[in-house]
């Protein structure tokens, strides 16, 4: 009797007869131990991809290209609309990007171009007066440092004729002295002390076919700066000279 309660104990505990029924023989058969369950993994929740910039704008254009093909090839009332609307929407984006633009230039002044290179009547005029006088001052002390190198021919070239009509008051003005070289051994009525070219324009890279041509000497480095070809007047000579000696590459734009 107290055999037979005892397996009734064992066999109605779960836990007790895990632990103790193989302590009872071979002729009892063990159930495994179950494992606690596993909780049940959650599904993850997938978001679609958020396109890139660059993607957008490229569907955007893709869309815009499509309409308009559409409303060509079948320029129905509808088919137009549609592709107006859509370019409305665009005009209205790139509308407020330029709105959005100056305002952030307007505010951040390290941006402003216009406080460089003034494009306003007022500041404009104020820029060009103080341009000029720098200019002036750079050229009245030109024939310091500088010597011009003039390159023409005395026979069929109404470009150099035309152009010695600027360029002798000019260099008089600011006492540079010419060396005159003629391709064509025709020395220049305008300036008599012209020289037969002995290789001086080949070295330049002249080969005669755009002339009048003109050049600085610089006598600090000995370096030759090319200013120009054709028939150019005093005020853009002025302009070259002082934009090549004085104004690094870059910071007048």
């Amino acid at each position: 009797m107290k055999r037979a309660f005892l397996l009734l104990i064992l066999i109605s505990s779960p836990a007790l007869a895990a632990e103790d029924c193989q302590t009872l023989g071979w002729h009892f058969y063990c159930d495994p131990a179950k494992e606690p369950a596993a909780p049940e993994a959650k599904p993850e929740l997938m978001l679609p991809p958020v396109p890139d910039s660059r993607t957008q704008i490229k569907s955007i254009r893709d869309k815009l290209d499509d309409l308009k093909a559409t409303a060509i090839l079948d320029p129905t009332p509808q088919n137009l609309i549609a592709y107006i609307n859509f370019q409305r929407e665009q005009l209205d984006r790139a509308s407020t990007f330029s709105d959005q633009w100056r305002r952030v230039i307007w505010q951040n002044p390290e941006m402003d171009y216009d406080l460089i290179r003034p494009t306003g009547s007022l500041a404009k005029r104020a820029w060009s007066d103080e341009r000029k006088q720098i200019a002036a001052t750079t050229l009245a002390n030109l024939n310091n440092r500088y010597g011009v190198f003039y390159f023409f021919k005395g026979n069929d070239c109404p470009q150099c004729q035309a152009f010695e009509t600027a360029l002798k008051p000019f260099t008089d003005k600011h006492g540079l002295h010419v060396m005159a070289i003629t391709l064509d051994d025709i020395p220049s009525p305008t300036f008599p002390a012209s020289i037969p070219d002995s290789g001086q324009a080949a070295r330049l890279g002249i080969t005669g076919e755009h002339l009048p041509a003109i050049a600085l000497f610089d006598t600090a480095t000995s370096q030759v700066i090319p200013v120009g070809f054709g028939a150019l007047a005093a005020d853009e000579l002025e302009r070259r000279i002082y934009i090549l000696t004085q104004v690094e590459v870059g910071n007048d734009y």
